[in-house]
């Protein structure tokens, strides 16, 4: 029977706040696989998740995390932001899942910095990088064998030289632009198919059914429960 992997966006943002250690530790408790986290640099060169560029929309600060150090970051916080550090230690463990790092806007010192943590915390095996070609090229150039989920928007296939650069083992689609026809052409060219944020009944359904591989969405209870039991797997 084919394996669908649930991945937690952010974590359980309908339940915590994203991007936290407790919205990672709920996404797991609600039966997800994997949670993907967004990471950025402080200024001091810390790997910490956040999505947006400032703190304005989860912390109520105007301030950019390019322009704040690490321990700035943690009083404006009350310590809401956490590193990758404890992110791959919360997220570990026997009952903890893989983890899907999203590299937003990231630099070759981010991805440096980032793939370096992900090493000394000895998670290689349990982390995937998604993102656009530029950031997914720089992960392929600092760890010839990590795991790429090269995100992909348009319904063009990505140029066979990008892909032989790249060497995605995904290619991970905004979830309206997949159908049968779409999933099996990937699955041809040797890649898995992961979609992005579908959250409701209806649209997972219509991935499942598509064949799928991954569904990476806000509501991971919701697509846990209609998978069933069987059809879960970290692949």
């Amino acid at each position: 029977m084919r394996t669908l992997t649930a991945v937690a966006h952010r974590g359980d943002p309908y339940r915590v706040r994203e991007n936290t250690l407790p919205s990672l530790r709920s996404a797991l408790d609600q039966g997800a696989d994997a949670v993907e986290i967004d990471v950025r640099l402080t200024r001091d060169g810390v790997p910490v998740l956040l999505h947006d560029a400032t703190l304005k929309r989860l912390w109520g600060h105007d301030r950019p995390l390019s322009a704040l150090c690490a321990q700035e970051v943690r009083g404006l916080t009350a310590g809401g932001v956490p590193t990758l550090a404890d992110a791959l230690a919360a997220s570990g463990g026997p009952a903890g899942g893989r983890v899907m790092v999203d590299l937003p806007g990231a630099d070759a010192r981010t991805v440096r910095t980032v793939v370096g943590t992900v090493r000394e915390c000895g998670a290689e095996e349990r982390v995937y990088y998604c993102a656009g070609a530029r950031a997914m090229l720089l992960v392929r150039a600092a760890d010839p064998a990590a795991e790429i989920a090269l995100t992909w928007t348009t319904l063009a296939p990505p140029r066979p030289a990008l892909l032989a650069a790249v060497r995605p083992r995904w290619l991970n689609y905004r979830f309206p632009l997949l159908d049968r026809e779409l999933t099996a052409r990937v699955h041809r060219d040797g890649c898995l198919v992961s979609a992005w944020t579908p959250d409701t009944r209806r649209a997972m359904r219509r991935l499942l059914a598509a064949g799928v591989d991954s569904i990476t969405t806000n509501r991971v209870d919701v697509l846990t429960a209609l998978r069933g039991p069987g059809r879960s797997g970290k692949v």
